[in-house]
């Protein structure tokens, strides 16, 4: 009798895992569904920088912003900035995780601590760091004065931005690409070698595409991070050389002008949003068709 009245106290099965969710889900939507629709509603306001920021609603800022080619040229450089800074993580970070999946016990574990070491410092600590490093006075231009070339000016140009960008975001693209090699069994590359395929032709037709998970995934990833990133563009870029994120805090707390900076955040967020999608759907694409499933 008792077990029947416990049975019948439960939940229903399909409710279960809506319960089991629930504690994350109202977190999730509290921590940030919230703020995104305080920030999309706020963007919708009008602003007069007399009175500040009014209870009407207006569409002028979106249309401030999609009408000013000084706000294209500010979401341009972002996109060529971040879609740089993939491709050279990508470049430097997929074949720096097959060397390191292909180590033995202790270097993988060595190496992999350093990959993952720079994680451990603050943001701002690196970007002062290259600060210092690129700057006039910094040890790369007294090491070329010391070889008899002239000083260069990296430091406030996109160089430096991307530099130190990649340097940040670079553990981002080895992670995912790692662990998508431990899944793979060794002996499918050593039979394409047996079979008389070359190590590129092998690590092409075998390896690479079954990484293609690992590398969509770490290229969203430091994506997203590269086109908001703030703290980097904002001490190695300068004043001039500004990204969305930093227009975005220059009008929150330079400008006062909220309803213009939660316009622009929105922007950036659903052009983020649209690009990660579409990238997200080629590359998938592209990887079923070549595993020969469904496109």
């Amino acid at each position: 009798m008792s077990s029947l009245s416990s049975a019948a106290a439960r939940p229903p099965l399909p409710l279960r895992p809506y319960l089991l969710c629930a504690p994350a889900l109202v977190l999730f939507a509290a921590l940030l569904l919230a703020p995104l629709l305080i920030i999309g509603l706020l963007s919708f306001h009008a602003f007069d920088y007399n009175l500040g920021v009014q209870d009407s609603w207006t569409l002028h800022q979106y249309l401030s912003v999609f009408t000013d080619d000084y706000y294209y040229s500010i979401f341009f450089r972002t996109f060529w900035i971040s879609l740089l800074t993939t491709a050279l993580c990508a470049l430097i970070g997929v074949p720096e995780a097959y060397i390191l999946s292909r180590m033995g016990s202790p270097w993988k574990s060595i190496f992999l601590l350093i990959v993952l070491a720079p994680l451990l410092i603050s943001v701002v600590v690196r970007a002062f760091g290259w600060s210092m490093l690129l700057g006039p006075e910094g040890p790369l231009n007294q090491l070329l004065m010391l070889l008899g070339f002239d000083p260069v000016r990296i430091l406030y140009t996109p160089t430096a931005v991307v530099i130190a960008l990649v340097h940040v975001m670079l553990p981002f693209m080895i992670i995912p690409v790692w662990t998508s090699l431990q899944k793979i069994d060794p002996a499918l590359e050593a039979a394409a070698l047996t079979l008389n395929a070359s190590p590129f032709t092998a690590w092409r037709r075998v390896v690479l595409p079954q990484i293609v998970p690992g590398i969509l995934s770490g290229s969203l990833i430091v994506f997203g991070l590269a086109a908001s990133s703030f703290a980097i563009p904002g001490l190695l870029g300068g004043r001039r050389l500004k990204m969305v994120a930093t227009v975005v805090y220059d009008e929150y707390l330079h400008e006062l002008n909220w309803p213009l900076g939660a316009a622009i955040a929105i922007i950036l967020l659903l052009a983020n949003f649209a690009i990660m999608l579409s990238y997200n759907r080629l590359l998938e694409g592209f990887h079923r068709k070549r595993m020969g499933g469904p496109v």
